[in-house]
């Protein structure tokens, strides 16, 4: 099980409390692979792009018509957290569904 996020996030260090075994990828300094944004993004579609937070709202009109690809290889602290994936299945946020699917109390 890898978790993709920050250190410095809630609901990262909340999942990673729950999930002592995962091996934890933080996004700004080990980046996620291009394979794994790509499947995250056929999964989640534009719900992986957090709009919410500080780095989306420094970008100009630009720079957010960007594709969403693109925006995460450049600004991977752009990415909703944590994106979680677990034998092949992917979990994005650390949800009510997320813990269900993953078997967490």
């Amino acid at each position: 099980m890898r978790l993709f996020g920050l250190k410095t996030c809630d609901a990262c260090r909340k999942a990673l409390k729950s999930l002592p075994d995962a091996e934890f990828a933080d996004v700004r300094s080990d980046g996620v692979p291009e394979s794994v944004l790509a499947r995250a993004f056929d999964a989640f579609g534009e719900a992986l792009l957090n709009t919410r937070s500080t780095t989306w709202r420094g970008l100009d009109d630009a720079e957010r018509a960007r594709p969403v690809l693109e925006l995460l290889a450049d600004h991977p602290t752009l990415m909703k957290r944590p994106l979680i994936e677990h034998n092949g299945t992917l979990y994005l946020g650390w949800t009510a569904e997320t813990k269900q699917g993953l078997g967490v109390a």
